[in-house]
């Protein structure tokens, strides 16, 4: 593909080109013949190309117009099927209506990568796993460790449902143009379903978000809504810890404990109504 393309800030376009960088990338996901790939923001086609070679053949999602007729022009259907739209809308189980495990890899544009991983933790009982560049910053907290700084919300949502590990970094001289900002290789692998032991995922998302919602404040204050002084207690954890201390595992006990009161607490409510009848 002809590289005469003007990068738009608007779709976060930073275009890789090292020919070094791209054979390690490549050589780090490792596709092999008939795998079912999706790639999220091909771009120019530096990963592209190398993928198809690989694989006989390639899904990718593309948003912009311009790179979609080249992409088109380039190559034919029975090597890459393009799919026109944005990624954080896209259904990626229509890659796989056989249930055939799902490879997903990408330069995710810096400005959209959280929401990003979070659609795509949506697929996670279809992927096989999911290699992505992003800003090191992202990185650094989708595998950040209880207690360390960069320990929040991202790191507790993601490491749910994720196994994940840092690959390598990635520096801005790599692209073009070339951003401001270190880029790093991720793998996330998604991990059984039963380890995923979250009653109600939804519950467990919101009782991550009060945590970390504000970070100098203490569990006893975040998480007011959700416990008092007694289910503190109950749960042996210390209200005067705030939310960075607390693992994944204590997050999924909360909500675990949040929902089975709720449901116990309705239950309760519907006996009463039916002995005042």
């Amino acid at each position: 593909m002809s590289e005469q393309h003007q990068a738009r800030k608007r779709f976060g376009q930073n275009f890789l080109s090292d020919p070094n960088i791209i054979r390690k990338i490549i050589d780090a996901i490792r596709p092999q013949p008939g795998e079912r790939m999706v790639e999220i923001g091909p771009g120019l086609g530096a990963m592209t190309e190398p993928l198809m070679a690989r694989l006989g053949h390639l899904n990718v999602v593309e948003i912009d117009r311009d790179l979609i007729a080249r992409l088109k022009a380039a190559h034919a259907p029975d090597v890459l099927t393009v799919h026109e739209g944005d990624a954080l809308k896209f259904d990626f189980a229509s890659i796989v209506p056989d249930g055939a495990p799902l490879r997903v890899v990408g330069n995710l544009p810096y400005n959209i990568s959280t929401p990003i991983l979070f659609h795509l933790a949506d697929y996670a009982d279809k992927v096989k796993d999911m290699t992505f560049m992003l800003q090191k910053e992202v990185v650094m907290r989708m595998v950040a460790e209880p207690g360390t700084e960069e320990y929040g919300r991202l790191s507790v949502m993601l490491q749910y449902r994720f196994n994940m590990g840092r690959l390598f970094d990635v520096p801005p001289g790599a692209f073009r143009p070339a951003p401001k900002v270190m880029s790093s290789i991720v793998r996330m692998v998604p991990r059984p379903l039963a380890e995923c032991t979250a009653t109600d995922y939804g519950v467990l998302g919101r009782v991550v978000t009060a945590a970390f919602g504000q970070r100098r404040k203490t569990l006893r204050n975040t998480l007011r809504d959700f416990l008092n002084e007694d289910d503190f207690a109950a749960l042996e954890i210390d209200p005067g810890l705030r939310g960075e201390r607390l693992g994944v595992a204590d997050f999924v006990r909360i909500a675990n404990y949040v929902v089975m009161r709720s449901a116990l607490t309705e239950e309760i409510s519907h006996f009463s109504n039916e002995n005042l009848v």
